[in-house]
């Protein structure tokens, strides 16, 4: 009597299984973040254009998948270039107000998803987050 009851239990059990959508079984990612040491710190041009302001930042990426760590290390020369790069093109308002911030986050996260994107093939950088940000 125990046996029919086991067998339609794990009939069900399967058909359950069978029926999860594709995403709960893949194997989940495991997003990590990449930070960069030491901090990056980088002139500006100041409003009157005799002086440089200076900033300095502490930024991590949040990565997509833990197996993209080799590739970010062997490409962060490139990425902390565009970093660089960008934030020193910047002008005082930009670099001092909250809504220039998020600008330049979002110039920065565009540039380096389509270098990494050049580069390896896939973007790999879901996000840039400034942990630290100080200007002067």
């Amino acid at each position: 009597m125990l046996k029919p009851v086991l067998h339609s239990l794990l009939l069900t059990l399967s058909l359950l299984v069978a029926s999860l959508p594709a995403y709960a079984q893949e194997e989940q990612k495991e997003i990590v973040y990449y930070g960069f040491d030491p901090d990056i710190v980088t002139n500006y041009i100041s409003g009157n254009k005799r002086s440089l302001g200076y900033i300095r930042l502490t930024i991590e990426l949040m990565l997509e998948d833990k197996s993209f760590l080799p590739a970010i290390e062997h490409h962060e020369p490139l990425i902390l270039d565009i970093i660089y790069g960008t934030v020193s093109k910047q002008s005082e308002d930009k670099i001092k107000s909250l809504t220039g911030r998020e600008e330049i986050r979002l110039d920065i996260l565009e540039q380096l998803q389509a270098a990494m994107k050049k580069e390896t093939g896939d973007a790999m950088i879901r996000d840039l987050l400034f942990t630290k940000y100080f200007y002067q």
